[in-house]
């Protein structure tokens, strides 16, 4: 029979930590479910239509499933009591800085936006630090903690509406702004040692950032090469040339990988910058009217962007384990469609504002350097031989 210490710490601060999860959970969802009380007040005093008033929730919602994965990546590199108490912080000041709204795009970038990123930064450090302090009754201790959601939903929508006909909408979401400032002190009660850690989020962040970027030239490439000038055949044969240089990428990416005469982390780093590199560089190279240089750039876009593909699922099991590859994958995939949905209505916006492609594709282009840099957190990412295989090992919190 198993010592109980085996299983870990299952009292004392462990549920402290329950009942802070369990505010944190109402100042944040609790909020995001109640937040439709706000919405005919805006209908009305920003005459606007319900649409452009819904965007206000929806941003809010996405920033937070958006930027959860930072959140946790952050968690992970330094220290989660400074990750959620920031997260407290910014969710207080994005209501706060809501109250002074003078427009809906204020809504936006406010309790939208910002609020939203501060909620991305809070709920998965939380629960990560509660199951690691609690084993033997750790469903019971979640489902403790999760029933929060329901009972913030319960309980705040007629308080939002008292505060609403009291304060007006300003007033309330003052109020509210000043209430979910108390994540901070929930926050400041995490105490955890600071685990080993497991890189799968970090790399799941860099691959995110990096496919922002991505597919951009894939959907853009031939209207840029259209605008700057050129027929609609030869438009077409630039993206034709790229599709035909990823080929030869993939190709040639497999078999230098496999000399092992660089790491694979590494060779897909070296691909990944030259892939953002060569999408800044389509516009450029088009400056000058020169098909052939657009034609040049094509290629070496096309030959970099097919060459780091397979390395980038070469390297899930050197992350995650062989054993957890296949669960690995399907989550990558998942988390990686939200990223490759994005960049692409980014370039064409700045595309819309700038009147040409050369923004859009500086921009885009910036996003897999910025993912290789997240990626160069990695733990062991600059040694000249790979880490020992990833295992299974319990956090000892006893220490």
């Amino acid at each position: 029979m198993c010592s109980r210490s085996a299983e870990g710490p299952d009292g004392g601060w462990g549920w402290v930590l329950v009942g802070a999860l369990f505010v944190c959970n109402s100042l944040v969802f609790g909020l995001m479910r109640s937040s439709g009380i706000f919405f005919v007040e805006f209908v009305q005093y920003f005459d606007e239509s319900a649409q452009a008033i819904s965007w206000i929730s929806s941003t809010g919602v996405a920033a937070q499933q958006f930027f959860s994965p930072l959140g946790a990546a952050l968690s992970n590199a330094y220290n989660a009591r400074v990750v959620v108490m920031t997260g407290g912080f910014l969710a207080g000041l994005g209501l706060i800085l809501a109250s002074q709204a003078t427009s809906v795009v204020h809504l936006y970038l406010t309790m939208g936006i910002l609020s939203g990123l501060g909620w991305g930064f809070i709920f998965t450090p939380m629960i990560a630090t509660v199951m690691a302090h609690i084993t033997r009754r750790r469903t019971l201790a979640l489902g403790v903690a999760l029933s929060s959601i329901g009972f913030s939903s319960f309980a705040f929508n007629p308080l939002f509406q008292l505060l609403v006909e009291t304060y007006t909408w300003r007033g309330a979401l003052l109020i509210l702004g000043g209430l979910s400032l108390n994540i901070i002190p929930c926050g400041a009660l995490i105490r955890p040692p600071r685990p080993s850690r497991r890189p799968y989020v970090t790399y799941t962040l860099a691959l995110t950032l990096i496919n922002v970027g991505y597919f951009v030239p894939y959907f853009h490439l031939v209207a840029h090469s259209r605008q700057a000038g050129f027929s609609e055949y030869q438009a077409a044969f630039v993206m034709s040339a790229a599709g035909m240089s990823d080929i030869l990428g993939r190709l040639a990416s497999g078999w230098f990988s496999d000399l092992r005469l660089l790491r694979l982390i590494h060779v897909l780093s070296m691909w990944i910058v030259l892939a953002g590199v060569f999408i800044m560089m389509l516009p450029v190279s088009s400056l000058t009217g020169s098909y052939a240089a657009l034609t040049a750039i094509s290629l070496l876009y096309g030959f970099c962007s097919g060459a780091l593909t397979s390395v980038v699922f070469a390297v899930v099991p050197m992350i995650v384990g062989e054993e957890r590859t296949m669960g690995a994958l399907g989550l990558l995939m998942l988390i990686e469609s939200v990223a490759g949905l994005l960049g692409t209505p980014l370039s064409g916006y700045l595309k819309d504002v700038t009147g040409n492609y050369l923004a859009s594709f500086i921009v885009t282009g910036s996003f897999p350097i910025l993912g290789t840099l997240v990626m160069a957190t990695l733990p062991h990412y600059f040694s000249c031989t790979d880490p020992p295989p990833p295992t299974r090992r319990p956090v000892d919190l006893t220490k």
